[in-house]
This record gives structure tokens, sequence and C-alpha cells, in this order.
């Protein structure tokens, strides 16, 4: 690791990926309510929309083992300019698909799965980004490098909605959400282009990794504790994309494709509700769960989160009985602050149970065990939706009273990690 690509990389990387994100963040609102505006089939429109909304996910699951291997034999700056390239010209097309240049709604469906296929796959280059971190820290320092990873992902989920607001018309579909994310990602690549020097040395650790390391989850699962935790992960993120994925179309109302919402929300009301929704995350996040971190145990925190998301689902059934935009609002801030609470818990969780010498194989497959549950989640959401106005919001509440047991088996099942403590059917396992 050399002296040069440390100076001032960290905070050019942050940047670049903040302002990638801020596209993201504008796009993701608007795609569901966009795609049944367009959607002119109605048998099996949950289905669409579903493998829609899950095939962003799909492709960043399928393709980041791709780009790792990649940067490690090309380097991570190249790589992260053909991920900007790449959502360049995959969100122009989502703008263009909105346009009048296209008249068929058909082919406006297919132009929106394009994209959104596309920006998934170039879009997987968020993990090169991390190497790029790896590679310009010193271990001590890394887990503060990658932290800026995730304030990346949570401003851009919070000013990208805000920046939807401002760039949407109250209730007509327009193409400059897709047009602006072209432009902030345009305006990423050219500051990596400028200002982003190259971070891979001799000595940097490999990028690649398998799609699904199976030996690593035979690993992670012999130990009973990991294995709960793991299933708890998988139950707890399925149970929140399937909420995050249908709020959209449920707030937005009644449409020819899904009946029974009695909100009425415009697109700049959608764009501000995903951005209460990320101010939300951030000050739970930063302000809360971060201070409470280490006088309570991590199994505590994340019960609370999990109790306080089972509430938040029962509020959310009566808010759509009782037709009260209040009562939504006070479900999403419940939902919101119990995810803030229990994910970074379950995590940390995994991570203190895990032995430091195979902790990374086991870190990576509790990453493949989240994108797989938010891949799932995500195509079932919309699908329950379209059976009924409610129904994915009961299913949510029901995984979380698992999600329940779970923590609790798990919090009672184990312990931390220690030296000479370590169960016989993980040391007989390679480490390969």
């Amino acid at each position: 690791m050399t002296d040069e690509p440390r100076k001032g990389s960290l905070l050019v990387i942050f940047l670049t990926v903040f302002i990638d994100l801020l596209g993201f963040g504008l796009v993701l609102p608007l795609l569901p309510a966009y795609a049944d505006h367009y959607l002119t089939e109605s048998a099996n429109a949950g289905m669409q929309l579903g493998l829609l909304m899950a095939s962003f996910s799909a492709m960043q699951f399928l393709f980041a083992p791709f780009w790792g291997k990649l940067s490690d034999k090309h380097g991570r700056r190249p790589i992260i300019m053909v991920g900007l390239a790449g959502s360049v010209v995959f969100y122009s097309l989502f703008g263009l698909a909105t346009t009048e240049l296209v008249s068929d709604p058909s082919t406006t469906m297919l132009l929106l799965y394009v994209s959104r296929i596309g920006a998934g796959i170039f879009g997987a280059t968020i993990s090169t980004a991390q190497a790029y971190i790896a590679d310009t820290t010193t271990p001590e320092k890394r887990a503060k490098g990658m932290a800026l990873i995730g304030m990346a992902f949570g401003a851009g989920f919070t000013f990208g909605p805000l920046l939807g607001m401002v760039a949407m018309a109250e209730n007509t579909v327009s193409p400059w959400p897709g047009f602006i994310a072209a432009i902030l990602s345009f305006v990423a690549l050219l500051l990596a282009f400028k200002k982003l020097p190259e971070s891979r040395t001799e000595s940097s650790n490999s990028a690649s990794h398998k799609i699904l390391d199976l030996a690593g989850l035979k690993q992670a699962l012999s130990i009973r504790s990991i294995g709960l935790i793991l299933i708890t992960i998988f139950v707890c993120i399925f149970s929140f994309a399937n909420f995050e994925t249908t709020l959209s179309l449920l707030i937005k109302g009644d449409s020819k494709h899904f009946t029974g919402s009695p909100f009425e929300f415009s697109y700049r009301g959608i764009c501000g509700t995903f951005a209460f929704i990320g101010i939300t995350l951030a000050l739970v996040q930063g302000g809360i769960v971060r201070r409470m971190a280490g006088k309570l145990a991590d199994s505590s925190l994340a019960l609370t989160g999990a109790v306080l998301e089972i509430l938040g689902f029962a509020i959310m059934t009566v808010a759509i009985d009782k037709q009260s935009d209040t009562l939504l609002f006070v479900a999403l801030g419940v939902v919101v602050s119990g995810f803030s609470f229990m994910q970074p818990s379950l995590n940390a969780m995994l991570s203190r149970r895990s032995d430091p010498t195979r902790q990374g194989a086991i870190m990576g497959v509790g990453q493949s065990i989240s994108s797989l549950a938010r891949i799932i989640g995500s195509g079932i959401g919309i699908p329950l939706l379209a059976i009924k106005i409610d129904m994915p919001y009961f299913v949510a509440a029901g995984l979380m009273v698992l999600g329940v047991l779970l923590i609790f088996a798990a919090a009672r099942s184990g312990s931390d990690f220690s030296a000479g403590e370590q169960e016989s059917p993980l040391e007989e396992l390679p480490t390969a």
C-alpha cells in the first residue's frame, strides 16, 4: 500500500459513491409507481412488478464477484469508472423510456426492465469501492473507512428523494428523475476520472469472491448460534424488503392493477415519504443506536428493533383501515426505527460470534444471505399487495414475530467468540 492513494482518496471515493447514489435514491421510490402507470396487462401485474423490483438486487448479487475479479486484474479505478459509465447509460434509458418519444406502453415496460437490469449490473461495482477503501486504509482504520460507504448510502437515500420532490410534477410522469440520475452519475464519473488515483498494489487483498460461498456457509452453519443469526438476518431483511418495495404503490393510491388503498399521494409526496424514511434512519442509527451500542447487549438492541417493527406494521394495518395519513407516518417512523436498531445489531452479533481468523468468510456469507433476502422479499411483496392491499404488512409482522423468537434463541445458544472455546465442527472445516 502506498501513501499517495491515501491522500484525499477516501473523500473522493465517498463523494463519487454519494453522487451516484443520489441518482439511485431519486429513481427508487418512483420506479414501482411508474411501472404501474405503464403496465397494460392486469392478470399478472403483481408478478411483473415484483420481478422488476427484484431484478436490480439480483443483478448486483450475481455480478459483484465478476467486477471484483476484474478489479484484481485491471485495478479498482477503471472498474469503478466503468460502473459509473454504465449508470449514466441505463439511467438515461430510464428517462428516455418515460418520454413521449416512446409511445407504446409495452415498449416502455421493456425499457424499464432493461434499464433496471443494466443499472443493477453496473451498480454491483459498489463492492469494488469497498475494496478501494480496504486498499487505502490500515486494518486499524478500516472500519471507519468502510463506514463511509454506509454514510454515502444513507445520504443518497435521504437527499435523492428530496431531489425528486424538486424534479417531479405533482401527478404527471416525468422523465427528469432518470435524466437527473444520469447527470449525477456523469458528474461522479468526471470526479473519478480527474481525482481518483488507483489504489491496488501488489499487497492488496483480492476483491474476488464466490456468488455464494457454500464452504463458508457450511462453516458458518456448523456453529448453532451463527446459523440462527444467519436465519434471523434472512427473515428480518426479507420482512423489510417486502415493506419497502410495496410502499410506493400503497401510498400512490388505487390504480387499474391495485385497489383498496385509502391514500392518494402525488409523485412529489412519494419522494417526500421516502425522504422522511431516510432522515429517520439516519437520526435513529446515528443519534440513538450508535450511543446505545456497547452499553446494551447486541441481542437486546436487536430484540428492541424487532418488537418496534411488529408494532409499526400493526399500526400500518390500522392506518390503512382508518384511512389515516397521520397514523401511516407514525407507522413508518416506528418500522424504520426498528430496522435501525435491528440490522446493525444482528451484524454485530454475527461478527462477535465468529472466529476472527474466519470472520471474513462468515461475514461474506451474511452479506450473501442479506442479498438473497432482499431479492426474494422485493419479488414477493408486490404480488402480495395485488392480492390484498394490507397483506404485505401482515406477512411482515408475522415474519418479525418469528424474528423475535430467533433472536431469543440465538442469544441463548452461544456467546462471543473466545480463543480456546471454538466448537469442534468449525475446526474440522477447511479455511478455503
